[in-house]
């Protein structure tokens, strides 16, 4: 049974992080929650909800030109259950037109990602207690129990200093934010 997905975020490839960031935050109100550097590209993550660490990722790497599809980085959608990512993960891993599938650990969720059959990122996502500063990439094995993989998280993260836990996390965004 397919478990229940919420579409949660859009990540899109940008020309000029700095522009578009400014242009998010300013015309649609957008607080930038982390920036970072991985895959060799820049990141910033933006988010208008206090409950969510970001609404819109934004990567540098898009292609020259221009047109429909040049700007897709990704389609998240998110689970309520550690269960539903391992379902998740042997669906799409028995067929064969889905590509490089992965699991991740980001501290702050436990991901899977794939390639749809026209090669579209997709990311299948589950939250943590925590947050941490992203990106943090780290592996996921979902073999593992619960329990275990949580042990794991939280033994990963204890001596990072941006972890904190993630209500706490949301309390300071709604402040940032200007929500009650």
């Amino acid at each position: 049974m397919l478990p229940d997905l919420k579409l949660r975020h859009m990540g899109m490839f940008v020309w000029d992080i700095d522009k578009m960031s400014q242009f998010y935050q300013e015309v649609l109100g957008f607080c930038v929650t982390d920036k970072g550097f991985v895959r060799d590209h820049h990141v910033v993550f933006l988010s208008r909800d206090p409950k969510a660490h970001h609404q819109l990722v934004m990567e540098t790497g898009r292609p020259p030109g221009s047109g429909t599809g040049y700007g897709l980085q990704q389609i998240s959608f998110q689970v309520g259950a550690l269960n539903d990512l391992r379902v998740m993960h042997e669906m799409v891993s028995a067929r064969d037109d889905v590509t490089l599938i992965q699991t991740v650990d980001h501290g702050n969720s436990w991901s899977m990602y794939f390639r749809d059959p026209e090669v579209n990122r997709i990311e299948i996502y589950l939250d943590t207690p925590w947050h941490v500063e992203q990106p943090y990439l780290d592996t996921l094995d979902l073999a593992l129990s619960d329990e275990v993989i949580h042990q794991v998280t939280e033994q990963r993260l204890k001596d990072n200093p941006s972890r904190k836990p993630m209500q706490q996390w949301q309390h300071e965004m709604s402040a940032r934010i200007n929500l009650p």
